[in-house]
């Protein structure tokens, strides 16, 4: 549909400047409901009201009421103005890429004896921060790592070189047990003490290879000065390091430090995980999901996750691999869309991350609520037809014959977004001849809604039948005879495109093939066939049965069921010796179908005896 342009944008919008920019939409109360990044503001903005638009966006657009810009020099400006507007403002249309969990950082803080420590607030106040941490037991890996190999301070006083002269501090029990090396009494000089600060920044960033050659060296210089005891401590923290190191997820090393970032979309979300490289190990990674608001891609959000994640992690990679190639450049940033080799692997083990995630969630949601996931697509199937009430009782229907031959109606039923086997119904036809699946409908129909009606049984809320509009329309027919046209939401499902067809509607509506609302109908129709197929091969090999092997006489039906079930047919059963036959059902009534086949009538010498052995045998049956 096309929107109409508000009077204030109308005015505007052959004026706009055809520059890099940042558009701002508001509404009537002056509020700021969108903004946008251009790298043409006169084209993007007027894309919103010369072209038909529908669902969320026109929405979006019947909302506007003015709007504001701003013009850049570059796309790059205009893609972090548009981060930072959208993080300042958080408009109402606009995703905004946040996590609704509060991870941990390490904390490096910002004092002349720095300390080390973990946090979940982040405050601007020129400490150093590095995470944030998805996974709280590898932080404290991390963090105990540390301790184990630098002897740095946990106290909280507030240490300087005033402080230090002064000898107010008394040394504690940290530097008894060793794990401080006592700077509050100068006994560990600051050059060295921010010496290993240093490398403990390399070492969470995860540069371990310079950590690990400084303190190689100086195992070495220990060992030359013939300091064994020292050398030895060296040696210790130098192999708790590789033992660490060994444990990263190596990717390859002649890999460079790189960023990695991987998408999946489906009905409802769109999900990011973001992969730190350093040195050809994973050293960070980090997954969310991002609830769409406007109907979006991966592609239109790809840059806006680019500068959250860069800025979260505070990476400096010049390198970055993702899936599709952004619209906007930012500089000092390489893109790679790799096609195979160890980069596509990458990209391949970020989208695996990321199904993890999924299934990880899915399963927590279960444990907190079991009928969560049904009821989520109970009400996603009833947003997708339109319906007024939730269908917690869904039917589903369908017809099988052969040429008119044995025809049967089958019933499949799913209670709460689950199949109840228990409530599945066959429906032997009585009074429809030859194959007429209209009529055959009809019959199924006036059968089971009309005893539902009769002994005031409930009745579901969604009915669906295999097929399109012929069969919709027998099953409507029937449905108003019997005044539940409006009792009753009816829709066919058409099989070759999954289309929907609902009663009034010309047009098939056709639903996300990723939606669950889609599937659970395509697994009830799938299970009417299979359970309507099965119901007809018993009558019809039922109807074989006594059509040609219980003329025997002293063969029974189950003996003859048995004959078909192994031969699968009775020419072969013909065809079969004495024996084979007699392996299936013993030496008297093998001889009884062989003779019959074989023999003229009366000619058998063991007729017989034969059918009077059998016959209290076959009254068994």
């Amino acid at each position: 549909m096309m929107p109409t342009t508000p009077t204030k944008v109308r005015a505007l919008l052959p004026i706009l400047p055809e520059k890099p920019g940042v558009y701002q939409y508001f509404n009537s109360d002056n509020q700021i409901i969108y903004v946008g990044k251009a790298k043409n503001l006169k084209r993007r903005v007027n894309s919103y009201f010369n072209k038909d638009q529908e669902g969320k966006v026109l929405a979006l657009v019947r909302k506007i009421d003015h709007l504001e810009y701003i013009v850049v020099q570059t796309e790059a400006d205009a893609l972090l103005l548009e981060n930072n507007l959208i993080k300042q403002y958080k408009p109402r249309y606009n995703v905004l890429l946040k996590d609704d969990k509060t991870y941990p950082w390490i904390c490096i803080s910002r004092e002349e004896y720095p300390r080390l420590f973990h946090t979940r607030r982040y405050v601007q106040d020129g400490s150093l921060y590095f995470g944030p941490y998805p996974s709280v037991r590898t932080m404290h890996a991390l963090l105990d790592l540390i301790h184990d190999i630098y002897p740095i301070r946990t106290c909280k006083h507030k240490l300087d070189n005033k402080t230090v002269e002064s000898g107010k501090i008394r040394l504690c029990l940290e530097y008894q047990m060793k794990r401080c090396a006592g700077p509050c009494q100068g006994l560990q000089s600051k050059d060295e003490y921010n010496k290993q600060i240093g490398q403990i920044k390399d070492l969470i960033k995860g540069h371990i290879r310079p950590v690990l050659q400084s303190l190689y060296q100086q195992m070495m210089e220990a060992s030359e000065h013939l300091q064994f005891k020292k050398a030895q401590q060296l040696k210790e923290k130098y192999e708790l390091l590789q033992n660490y190191q060994s444990k990263s997820t190596v990717v390859n090393a002649t890999l460079a430090d790189l960023d990695v970032l991987g998408t999946l979309e489906d009905t409802d979300s769109i999900y990011f995980n973001y992969l730190r490289v350093v040195d050809g190990r994973v050293v960070q990674a980090h997954t969310i999901e991002v609830k769409k608001k406007l109907d979006e891609s991966p592609a239109d959000l790809l840059e806006q996750a680019i500068c959250e994640f860069r800025e979260r992690f505070k990476s400096d990679a010049k390198e970055i691999i993702l899936p599709s190639e952004p619209k906007f450049a930012l500089e000092g940033l390489d893109y790679t869309v790799p096609q195979a080799g160890e980069k596509k692997k990458l990209l391949e083990l970020s989208e695996q991350n990321i199904k993890y995630f999924i299934l990880e969630k899915s399963k927590r949601s279960e444990l907190a609520d079991p009928e969560r996931h049904n009821k989520e697509m109970l009400v996603q199937l009833q947003k997708a037809l339109g319906m007024d009430r939730l269908p917690i009782h869904i039917e589903c229907f369908d017809n099988s014959n052969f040429e008119g031959s044995y025809p049967v109606g089958a019933m499949t039923v799913s209670k709460n977004g689950k199949l109840s086997k228990k409530d599945y119904r066959h429906f032997n036809i009585r009074t429809v001849v030859g194959p007429n699946d209209f009529a055959t409908m009809e019959e199924v129909f006036r059968r089971h809604y009309g005893r539902l009606l009769d002994e005031g049984q409930p009745l579901p809320q969604l009915v669906i039948v295999d097929g399109g509009k012929g069969q919709l329309s027998s099953a409507y027919k029937v449905l108003k005879e019997l005044g539940l046209e409006k009792r009753i939401f009816l829709i066919g499902l058409a099989e070759r495109l999954e289309e929907v067809y609902k009663i009034g509607d010309p047009h098939p509506l056709i639903l996300d093939k990723r939606s669950e609302a889609l599937k659970h109908i395509i697994l009830l129709r799938d299970e009417v066939h299979r359970f309507g197929i099965a119901h007809y091969r018993k009558r019809h090999l039922k109807g074989l049965v006594r059509t040609e092997l219980t003329d025997i006489k002293g063969i029974g039906e189950e003996t003859a069921m048995l004959l078909l079930q192994n031969f699968k047919s009775t020419k072969r059963i013909k065809e079969a010796s004495l024996e084979e036959i007699g392996k299936v059902t013993g030496k008297a009534k093998a001889r009884l179908v062989f003779n019959y086949f074989h023999l003229p009538p009366g000619n058998s010498p063991t007729a017989s005896p034969a059918k009077a052995e059998d016959t209290g045998t076959a009254k068994k049956e």
